[in-house]
Parts: C-alpha cells; sequence; structure tokens
C-alpha cells in the first residue's frame, strides 16, 4: 500500500475539499392544497403526491 512521503499540510487539505458547494433544496408548490414541498417527497399538510393520497392524514377536530 501507498504510504504518503510528507504529511499534507491543513492548508493543501482544504483547499482540495473547497470544491463543494450546499444548495438549497428545490421547493415547489402541492398540486392539492398549495404548500410548499421539496421535491419528491409527500406533502405534510395534505398527505399528497403527484396528486394521488400517499398519507392518510388526521383532521384537527
Amino acid at each position: 500500500m501507498a504510504h504518503p512521503k510528507r504529511k499534507i499540510s491543513k492548508q493543501r487539505r482544504d483547499k482540495r475539499r473547497t470544491h463543494y458547494k450546499a444548495t438549497e433544496p428545490t421547493l415547489v408548490t402541492c398540486q392539492n392544497c398549495g404548500a410548499t414541498v421539496q421535491y419528491h417527497r409527500v406533502c405534510p399538510e395534505c398527505g399528497h403526491y403527484k396528486g394521488k393520497l400517499a398519507i392518510e392524514k388526521e383532521s384537527a377536530i
């Protein structure tokens, strides 16, 4: 197995890791209730996904 001949400095190590950029998630509106939802997620308000009921939500009494 290969072993490093010299220690890589913190600066050099951190330079290598700078290419990652965090992006905020893409949001869309729910087709059923109009709430803001992440892509490919069930709506937390109504429980619909792609126009179909995915999760049965209890109504507030």
